[in-house]
């Protein structure tokens, strides 16, 4: 269930792990060849068995750099078959891909050459060094500034003052990007504002200014009326002000370029083709890496177990087996997550083979997590695991398996449709309006209505909050 649950990227590296954890375990290269390992199994001594001390050596040393274990002792035979021990899922024409990883400068590391740069001495270093630690990834800093003081009294010795902290997050609010340390939203546009103006002043300049500083709260419930009777401005006026602010960026944490920050890729388990009609499904190469069993302790478990053994031995082969049988289960454990995976994902592109023919949300058909486990046969929790971690990659697009997934509702012409497709028809109508006059909830329910859809204004409601929507008020745009 464990391994189910992970997805492509972060598969690689749990077998990684397993590898470094169990020497017997290793990656089955294209290059090790049938051949190669009956050469290696054929290799027999001319005397009966191990008679060394020097063989037995090297067992007490693979042993010493464990812990003992204790487990049962449930291998069938001590002889094990050569097709037990390896997991071959690929052949020569397919085509063999590499998890891309890329290396980049974090946005923490680019504020601390920033301060660097600066000429402070060792103890407003280690100050702002601190400040910088506790900026958050949107580039916010999350400790007040007599948090800090004290966290530096408490943890790092270094005695300074409220004054102190604040000249130094003065310093690196004046870093790139243009926001950053800020400690809520208002001051970050404001800082954005300022810098803005020392390059270009103008009356418009002043109004966004003003804006931010006296009526920022207006302005976030888009009150509009208000602002414009207090700051004494018509419609024009305002609306080049508010035109500078929304360029300005609220998470200046993430405004670095994908080339000069630590990315994250979104890495399809599976891909979806259609040709000339036909839907194929394929698992991409990374979700069945091909292991076996290490040669050398296949090797030692066959020609331990076939002895009388001393203590000495038995603590050897007790060691072998185990290692052994925990690259098996392990490798079993992969080959039962990968043909978990396909049926599940086969199921699913069978139930919802119009959408994945055309594209057109409208034809995602009523699916919930009890329909695709009933047509596999496997558990509801199972589908869930898939579904909340997978990817699809399709014609269309790349989606989790989860997004596939809704309840159903019936129309006034009693057929059974998506909530999807009753959210896809809902964003396209607020796409659609008129945003000086947005369209109020009942006024979208009526609109549902009259298109068939037999819903409620708190339904309505739910959809647009779990699409993202703001209420009408916050839609609202001046022209």
């Amino acid at each position: 269930m464990k391994l189910l649950q992970i997805p492509a990227v972060g598969l690689e590296q749990r077998i990684k792990q397993e590898i470094e954890e169990n020497p017997a375990l290793e990656i089955d290269s294209p290059e090790a060849t049938d051949q190669d390992l009956q050469e290696s199994n054929s290799e027999e001594s001319d005397d009966d068995g191990l008679e060394t001390d020097e063989n037995f050596e090297e067992y007490e040393d693979l042993n010493n750099k464990e812990e003992e274990y204790q487990m049962d002792d449930y291998l069938d035979d001590d002889e094990i078959p050569e097709y037990r021990l390896r997991q071959n899922n690929y052949s020569p024409d397919d085509e063999r891909k590499e998890i891309p990883f890329v290396s980049g400068t974090s946005f923490h590391d680019l504020l601390k050459q920033q301060l660097g740069y600066r000429k402070l001495d060792e103890h407003k270093y280690q100050i702002g060094l601190y400040i910088i630690g506790n900026i958050d990834d949107s580039g916010y800093l999350q400790r007040s500034t007599d948090s800090i003081v004290d966290d530096l009294a408490f943890t790092q010795n270094i005695m300074t003052t409220k004054e102190e902290v604040e000249e130094i997050l003065s310093i690196i609010q004046e870093f790139d990007p243009a926001g950053v340390g800020a400690r809520n939203l208002q001051e970050c546009l404001m800082i954005q504002l300022k810098r803005k103006a020392r390059e270009e002043s103008s009356p418009e300049m002043e109004l966004a200014m003003k804006i931010i500083g006296r009526y920022f709260n207006e302005f976030t419930k888009k009150h509009y009326s208000k602002i414009m009777k207090r700051a004494e401005v018509d419609e024009e006026q305002l609306k080049k002000a508010i035109d500078i602010i929304l360029e300005l960026n609220p998470k200046p944490g993430n405004s670095l370029s994908e080339t000069t920050r630590t990315n994250h890729y979104i890495i399809p388990d599976f891909t979806i083709t259609n040709t000339n009609g036909e839907l194929e499904l394929y698992m991409n190469s990374w979700n069945y890496p091909e292991l076996r069993i290490n040669n050398t302790y296949h090797e030692m478990i066959n020609t331990l177990g076939s002895q009388k053994k001393t203590k000495k031995q038995r603590e050897a082969y007790s060691f072998v087996k185990q290692k052994v049988d925990s690259a098996k289960w392990f490798i079993e454990a992969i080959r039962q997550r990968q043909n978990t995976l396909y049926v599940t994902m086969k199921a699913i592109m069978d139930y919802q083979r119009e959408y994945f023919l055309t594209g057109d949300e409208t034809r995602l058909k009523p699916m919930i997590l009890k329909d695709i486990a009933d047509k596999v046969g496997l558990d509801i929790s199972t589908i869930s695991r898939v579904a909340n971690s997978k990817y699809v990659q399709t014609p269309f697009g790349t989606f989790l398996l989860k997004s596939f997934f809704s309840e159903s509702m019936q129309k006034n012409d009693g057929e059974e449709v998506s909530t999807r497709e009753v959210k896809t028809i809902l964003k396209d109508i607020i796409e659609s309006e008129d945003k000086k006059k947005p369209l109020t909830d009942e006024q979208l329910k009526k609109m549902l209505n009259e298109k068939g859809y037999n819903i409620a204004r708190r339904t309505v409601a739910k959809y647009r909050e779990q699409l993202g929507i703001p209420v009408a008020r916050l839609r609202k745009e001046l022209n």
